[in-house]
Parts: C-alpha cells; sequence; structure tokens
C-alpha cells in the first residue's frame, strides 16, 4: 500500500489541481489533419480479454459506483484504486473484496495521499482498462496516460474540455490502438434505448430535428467546499462559457441520427447564454459576504442554447442550465417525417395514431399508455441486462453501461461508443464559449475522424 503524509501538501477536490498543472504530451495534435500512424477505431475491435483486471481512478461518487458493478461480474477483478482521500480508497477496496467473496478482488493495490500516484498505479500495476472518475480538467491526461500505458481508458462526461485535448486522445487511441470511451450512461436509459431501436425500425420515417438537455438545479453542490463535485464545479460558473454538459441528453439523440456513423455529422454550431445571475443570487443568500462562492465573478450565463447543423441540414438543439429553480429535463426529443418521440414525461406521436390507443399525431401515447409500446419496442439490450442491474445507478442504466463495456472487450466486440463520438459530443462546450464569445458567429465541428466516419457502421441494436 503507497502511503504518503497527508498533511505534506494541499488539501484540494479529489486528484484536481496538481494533476491539472501536470504537462502531458500533445505534440501529437499541434496539426491535426497531418497524418498518422495509427489506425482508424470507429469500428475497431481489440483483442479479447477474457479475465478483466480494472483499475479505478477517482472514487468519491461514480468510480466507486462503477467499480461496484464491475466487481459483480464473472472473470473480473478490481487490481487497484487511486484516489486523493484514504477514506474512499479504503471503503471501495473492502466493498470489492467482499463481493468477490474470497475468490475475486483479493490483491488490490491502493494508491492515495498525492496528487500523482495515479501515474504510479498505471506504472506498477498495467491494468487491462482503467475507469475514470475525476474532476473534468483531469480527463485528458488520465486518458491518454492510460493509453499510453498499455490500457484502454473509459471515462466520466465530458472526455475532454478543449479541443486541442480532444485531438490528442484521439491521436493517442489511434496510435496505441486502446479504446477511449466515454461513459455516456444516459445511452442505456430504458426509454433512451427503445427510442433508438423505434428509430432504427423507422417508425417515425425520416429524422429532421432532435432536442437535447442537462437541466438539473446543482446549486446544493455549492455545500460541498473542501471535497466532492461542488468543490470545483461551482469554479467553472465563473469561468467557464457555454454549454458546460451537453453529452446527456445529446448522445442519445446523436445515435438516432447516426452522427458520426455512415449516415450524417455534426457541421456546425451557433449558440447564446443568458445573463449570469442565479449563481450570484443564491451565493450571496446563503453564504456570508467575505465567503470564497461570493468572491467569484460568474461570468457562464445561466442558460445555454445552441443550435447544431448537420451535414445532411437537419438540427440539434441543446439547453443547459445548472442554475434556476426548475424541474430536471433531458427534452430526449426526435422529430421525424412520420411522428416525433419526446421525454420528461415520456410520449409518443404517431401519424396515423397507433393499435388503438391514438387516432392521429395530434394525441400522445403516453403514461399506462405506453406500457404497449415498451412490449413492442423495448430494446434487446435492455430485456436481457434489466434484472442484472436494476439496483445499480440511475434506473439501472449504469448498470447496463458496465456490464455492456466488459461483454464487449470480453468478446472483442467493437464498443457502442467510440472515441471520436466522445469527442464530436464533448466539442459542443468549446465550441458553444466560442460562439458566445463573436456574438453567435457559427462555428464549424472539426472533424475528428478526417472524413472517415463515413466507413462507420451504424449502431446496431445488439441483444
Amino acid at each position: 500500500m503507497k502511503k504518503f503524509d497527508r498533511r505534506s501538501f494541499i488539501k484540494t477536490s479529489s486528484l484536481s489541481a496538481a494533476a491539472i498543472a501536470s504537462p502531458f504530451s500533445l505534440e501529437n495534435c499541434i496539426n491535426p489533419k497531418a497524418a498518422t500512424n495509427g489506425i482508424y477505431m470507429g469500428g475497431y475491435a481489440a483483442p479479447k480479454i477474457p479475465n478483466l483486471r480494472a483499475a479505478f481512478i477517482g472514487v468519491g461518487a461514480r468510480g466507486g459506483d462503477h467499480l461496484k458493478v464491475l466487481a459483480s461480474i464473472k472473470n473480473t477483478e478490481v487490481v487497484a484504486i487511486s484516489d486523493l482521500y484514504e477514506d474512499n480508497v479504503i471503503r471501495w477496496k473492502k466493498i470489492a473484496f467482499d463481493i468477490g467473496k474470497g475468490q475475486r478482488h483479493q490483491n488490490i493495490a491502493t494508491y492515495y495521499g498525492e496528487e500523482n500516484l495515479w501515474k504510479t498505479m498505471l506504472k506498477e500495476v498495467k491494468p487491462d482498462v482503467v475507469f475514470i472518475a475525476t474532476n473534468w480538467k483531469n480527463h485528458a491526461p488520465m486518458v491518454i496516460k492510460s493509453m499510453e500505458s498499455g490500457a484502454h481508458s473509459f471515462v466520466e462526461v465530458p472526455i475532454a474540455t478543449t479541443l486541442k485535448e480532444m485531438w490528442g486522445i484521439v491521436r493517442t487511441s489511434e496510435e496505441t490502438q486502446k479504446h477511449c470511451m466515454m461513459m455516456e450512461n444516459v445511452n442505456y436509459g430504458r426509454t433512451e434505448l427503445m427510442y433508438l431501436n423505434m428509430c432504427r425500425q423507422r417508425v417515425i420515417g425520416e429524422l429532421l430535428h432532435a432536442e437535447a438537455a442537462y437541466i438539473h438545479d446543482l446549486r446544493f453542490q455549492m455545500e460541498e467546499q473542501k471535497r466532492g463535485t461542488g468543490s470545483w464545479r461551482t469554479h467553472h460558473y465563473a469561468n467557464g462559457k457555454g454549454n458546460l454538459y451537453p453529452t446527456h441528453g445529446l448522445g442519445p439523440v446523436a445515435q438516432y441520427m447516426n452522427i458520426a456513423r455512415t449516415d450524417d455529422n455534426f457541421k456546425s454550431l451557433v449558440s447564446y447564454s443568458t445573463p449570469a445571475l442565479g449563481r450570484k443570487k443564491y451565493a450571496k443568500k446563503n453564504y456570508a459576504s467575505n465567503h470564497k462562492w461570493n468572491q467569484l465573478d460568474y461570468q457562464n450565463g445561466d442558460l445555454n442554447t445552441s443550435i447544431i447543423k448537420t451535414q445532411l441540414g437537419r438540427t440539434v438543439m441543446i439547453q443547459w442550465n445548472e442554475t434556476s429553480p426548475r424541474p430536471y429535463t433531458r427534452h430526449n426529443l426526435i422529430q421525424g417525417t412520420n411522428g416525433v418521440l419526446a421525454g420528461f414525461p415520456s410520449r409518443v406521436a404517431l401519424e396515423g395514431g397507433f393499435e388503438g390507443l391514438t387516432e392521429d399525431h395530434h394525441s400522445w401515447i403516453q403514461g399506462e399508455a405506453l406500457e404497449l409500446l415498451y412490449e413492442k419496442y423495448d430494446h434487446p439490450l435492455y430485456k436481457r441486462l434489466n434484472q442484472k442491474t436494476q439496483n445499480s445507478g440511475h434506473g439501472g442504466m449504469d448498470g447496463i453501461m458496465i456490464h455492456r463495456i466488459v461483454e464487449c472487450l470480453q468478446q472483442g466486440l467493437p464498443l457502442d461508443q467510440n472515441v471520436y463520438e466522445g469527442c464530436f459530443w464533448s466539442a459542443v462546450t468549446p465550441l458553444s464559449g466560442a460562439s458566445i464569445t463573436q456574438e453567435g458567429a457559427p462555428q464549424q465541428f472539426p472533424d475528428f475522424t478526417l472524413g472517415r466516419w463515413k466507413e462507420t457502421a451504424p449502431l446496431g441494436i445488439v441483444s
């Protein structure tokens, strides 16, 4: 066990400040269009790993949940855990050991008490796969180093915060032939999977327009002042710009539309934000005038709206708001020539109606009536894995995601979400910021595939 004197360094949020300052190699993306020695990862299937050795960086919240699910899957082994805080590491080591019942997860290397021990972990343990759930700024250096160390990397959203980092991740994945998947768990929700199945079956005809959002009042996180998400995320409301968290809503609708897979791709984006009022008001109301949250100059608008135009001329509206008092929503709307699928609440309208429930598209199929739709169009992946994962996070979607990741790696299958998709979806953040800075001027999406997205088959309805 690696132990360091915790008083010898400044305590910050889990794996944050020092790691952010640490340099990592991005030479391979100075000229993004330059030739690469790597291979295209769009439909890449890595060699099978029948017995999967997994390491975890960051187990304060999401990382621990992922560990718990993976540890319960056959032919997996938790081999290392790294976190800034000792209590996080000890807790999740015990949980993994107990899940293994003395048969697996017995020799878990632990690393805590210094910012960069995750690098030591990679060097000493050499895991097959690394799961990363840390501060956003750490994502790019950690996934790049993990792949360079010979491990497939799976990282919480967003995959990175800058376009330069995204190019670096793409190039590293191509040159090491290691997967890098952004863990967009919402793509594995029951309704999202059903809508994907319905789109593939062309129930709503040709796809025209989508609406996606992450509207979630997270002001309560400002209470996490020394460690936890709020301790670092709050600063993004002051220093960030544009849509800081686009992928929960965008990931599913992008897969409905086959974005970056044969059919279509993002082309350009325009973006506007409201004034930034809510965080300042909340801080003034709840904290002393000399409190650190009242010393921040909150610049990022409370609500951001962006519009994406695709290569085929289709449109996607994306909204983000983590500050205003309103109910949670991701919108999750996809409009076709024969009908519309929508979320929050889930509802469907089809031209000509549906099996006696509705006569035409002027009435929603919703509530209990939706059960007939689930019966007919439930995604086979959900039906197969739901019983195994229903006690995992976010209504079971987290568990389905981890099971599917392990399944793909053990069986040597392409991943459901490739490295390019993670970059296209995450690119909304820097592009929306640039559009706002330029008074709403359109921003062109970089093509992280260099045109090869046309070679990538649509995500199938895997069973």
